[in-house]
């Protein structure tokens, strides 16, 4: 039989969920011993969208006071764990908010932003998702975005960021990175998994790659199964070491598919031309892992293949918050 004290008592991060978040999310998420979400649902929107969901989660925050708390800092996630609450990290899946104003990165810092994804599928002022037909890199705007990000205390994400754009913005930031979800394309090959050389560019430099559930991704695709998941995980760390592996789940739990919101997410800016058919195709999360409430199965499967409980507690939050330590201040 498992024992699931190392789970019980480790800190564990999800760095990715784009969930329509109600009272019933957090409180599976509070059942399978999650300590913090950062909740990223910004895909499209301008400035006000931006403040929208600032805004949204404020209101969220106060209504669910007795289960979950925002998180601004390192602290505040320990204090999540300490009172059994679930910690909620402000975060985007794109800078599109920001529009052409540098100075709004500071700003949204100090509204509790505290990760944004550099751009999300396609090009922005700052350079080029993984979907766009060009990706010329991280353009010279991008530069001054990265300088600000890093100076403003914001962890960049590079999941749904191009190739090039990716490894321009390690090379250029003054901080490491995250990839907060993401599979290794050396496992299959499409073009929303990473190659190793932006996985290992970004160790290199100190970041952090979370390991994704999202099935297209797999190997076993919508037959996934728990110990799917964690040989992607164990394929990256073999690639970069267990000081760069995490979780970010991708969990969009209470989003309808095919429904209003993933059809807009799949359409370049929201309004353009349809990107992928994930909006409507069936994707299902691995057997086993298929709610916050199970997130204990990813212990166990580690536990079961012999990992220490040094490496399962660096993977389960301890690698987030060492490189949330070296972004956010």
């Amino acid at each position: 039989m498992t024992d699931t004290s190392l789970h019980s008592r480790s800190l564990v991060i999800d760095a990715l969920q784009c969930s329509d978040f109600n009272r019933d999310i957090l409180l599976e998420a509070q059942q399978g011993g999650v300590t913090a979400i950062s909740a990223s649902s910004v895909l499209w929107e301008g400035f006000r969208g931006g403040m929208d969901y600032v805004i949204m989660w404020k209101a969220k925050l106060a209504e669910n006071a007795d289960i979950a708390m925002p998180v601004r800092s390192l602290a505040d996630i320990e204090r999540a764990k300490a009172e059994g609450k679930v910690g909620i990290i402000f975060g985007w899946q794109n800078t599109s908010p920001v529009e052409d104003r540098l100075d709004y990165f500071g700003i949204f810092k100090d509204l509790g932003v505290n990760i944004m994804q550099l751009t999300y599928n396609t090009q922005n002022f700052f350079g080029a998702g993984y979907l766009e037909q060009t990706d010329s890199g991280l353009t010279g705007f991008g530069r001054e975005a990265v300088d600000a990000m890093n100076t403003a205390g914001i962890t960049i994400d590079l999941s749904h960021v191009g190739v090039q754009t990716s490894l321009d913005t390690i090379a250029h930031s003054a901080k490491p990175v995250a990839i907060t979800h993401c599979l290794p394309r050396a496992l299959k090959d499409v073009p929303r998994n990473k190659p190793d050389e932006v996985f290992k560019a970004c160790a290199e430099k100190g970041g952090v790659i979370g390991t994704s559930l999202f099935a297209p991704g797999l190997a076993a695709g919508n037959d996934a199964r728990v110990r799917d998941v964690i040989d992607a995980m164990e394929h990256t760390l073999d690639l970069v070491g267990e000081d760069h592996v995490a979780i970010g789940t991708d969990f969009n739990h209470n989003r309808a598919r095919p429904g209003p919101w993933l059809l807009w997410a799949n359409r370049d800016k929201g309004t353009g031309r349809t990107l992928t058919e994930f909006g409507s195709a069936k994707i299902s999360k691995p057997e086993g892992i298929r709610s916050n409430a199970e997130f204990p199965n990813l212990t166990a499967e580690m536990q079961a293949r012999g990992w220490s409980e040094a490496r399962i507690e660096k993977i389960l939050g301890g690698n987030w918050m060492r490189l949330f330590g070296e972004t956010w201040g």
